[in-house]
């Protein structure tokens, strides 16, 4: 019996410590979360991932977790998820707690158990916990490292044109004031298998690339890179790596040895379901003096990561909380999550593959692309197909418009179920069928 197969009351205790205050404990609906999960997992302890991913009673029991509407249908979870009942409820509970005598409820109680959020998150991750800054989402993270890494003159940060474009804002404001080169590679759109995208990559280095800036997801495809190929290539090279983990941290089980970067960013309020306005900035030890903070740190931090999470007077409420959404995660199995995202994607993508007008802008292969996939219906207008979508039936979808391509991003997630991915494809085929309503 693995990991994933033995979650029991003495597992949740151990949560104790790596992420999940006390104060979670005394709270009766993670009392009830807990005996509701431990039964869960015991029905399909003996079932391999996979197989439990197809197990219906089982997720129904992770969807009672939510109090998500039924009135929409949301498949863009990949913006932003809704979180758990738990998370939510600890959310209010913290923020209440910290209104009594605030400067020292806040800054004497509260924040000091951030430190076990630190930990909870370290054990995730698979890192060291003084390696773990908490930050307010990928974006913050992320820009920490780009903006805090001395860089001069003509230097060149190598990434793609399907990255994140909050972060190739941030390279080019680089290039305006300080003369760095960013370097952008085309890679391909659902390609044949991971070594054509390392291609790419090897062949866009040049002597002058100095930082890598490759997303361990991309956010508009759905397409998992080589990030371990890519990173292991840049080391023997004296290239440093930033991975844009938005969309990989706590969607499929993996390890920061798994990919073997230098540096790493992610926000919280996706995959993890924890509250809005969390993230994570993972920096290897060694590093953390040399890259400067957003908003500057007292000297005697140089070395510590904590220099990163300055940021002035802010709740401690979300940060803890997040303690719960670790909690969730664990108790339903990192390994268990990841299947059931996959197990949801291809529902509805074999559904819809026969189709005459289908194109999929995301790889079929398991290695390449987890919960989140996009698609067009050719000669449809993209747009106007999500606005329809939603106006007429109540489906919430998101139309990506790139150069290199377009399609609708699909994204379900634990609490979505077969039924509504049922009403989706439905419509889809209408759409093929009869093509939109004038």
């Amino acid at each position: 019996m693995n990991n994933e197969q033995d979650f029991t009351r003495r597992s949740f205790l151990s949560m104790v410590g790596k992420g999940v205050g006390l104060a979670a404990l005394t709270s009766t609906t993670v009392a009830s979360l807990l005996n509701t999960l431990h039964a869960a997992t015991k029905r399909v302890e003996h079932l391999s991932p996979e197989q439990a991913a197809m197990d219906e009673d089982f997720w129904f029991e992770i969807q009672q977790a939510f109090t998500v509407s039924r009135g929409i249908t949301n498949l863009n979870n990949g913006g932003v998820s809704p979180s758990p009942r738990i998370v939510t409820e600890s959310l209010i509970r913290y923020i209440w707690e910290q209104e009594d005598c605030t400067a020292y409820r806040l800054w004497q109680i509260l924040e000091p158990q951030s430190e076990t959020i630190r930990t909870g998150l370290a054990d995730i991750f698979g890192c060291d916990r003084e390696e773990i800054a908490i930050t307010r989402n990928a974006s913050e993270s992320l820009e920490t490292l780009l903006m805090g890494m001395d860089l001069k003159s003509g230097d060149e940060v190598l990434s793609t044109t399907q990255d994140y474009g909050r972060m190739l804002t941030t390279l080019r404001q680089r290039e305006i004031r300080e003369g760095l080169k960013l370097k952008l590679i085309q890679v391909p759109i659902a390609p044949r298998n991971l070594d054509e995208i390392a291609e790419k990559f090897a062949n866009g280095i040049t002597s002058k690339t100095k930082v890598i800036l490759i997303s361990h997801v991309i956010n508009i495809t759905g397409q998992i890179t080589p990030v371990k190929q890519v990173c292991e290539l840049a080391r023997s090279k004296g290239i440093e790596t930033i991975v844009d983990g938005a969309h990989s941290f706590a969607h499929f089980d993996f390890k920061v040895n798994d990919i073997g970067c230098d540096y790493y960013g992610t926000s919280l309020h996706k995959w993890l379901f924890a509250p809005k306005g969390s993230g994570l900035l993972y920096v290897k030890r060694e590093k953390i003096e040399k890259i400067w903070p957003l908003m500057a740190a007292d000297k005697t931090q140089k070395t510590d990561i904590r220099k990163f999470e300055e940021i002035g007077t802010h709740s401690a409420a979300p940060r803890l909380a997040i303690g719960e959404a670790i909690l969730f995660h664990n108790g339903i199995g990192a390994k268990r999550k990841e299947e059931r995202l996959r197990y949801l994607s291809r529902y509805w993508m074999n559904k819809l593959k026969e189709l005459p007008n289908i194109r999929f802008h995301t790889s079929w292969e398991a290695n390449q692309s987890c919960g989140i996939a996009n698609v067009e219906l050719v000669d449809v207008d993209i747009p106007k197909l999500q606005s329809y979508l939603f106006d007429k039936h109540k489906i919430f979808t998101v139309a990506i418009m790139h150069d290199e391509f377009k399609g609708l991003r699909i994204t379900p997630n634990v609490y979505t179920t077969l039924k509504e991915l049922d009403r989706f494809c439905e419509v889809m085929m209408e759409v093929t069928k009869k093509g939109l309503p004038k």
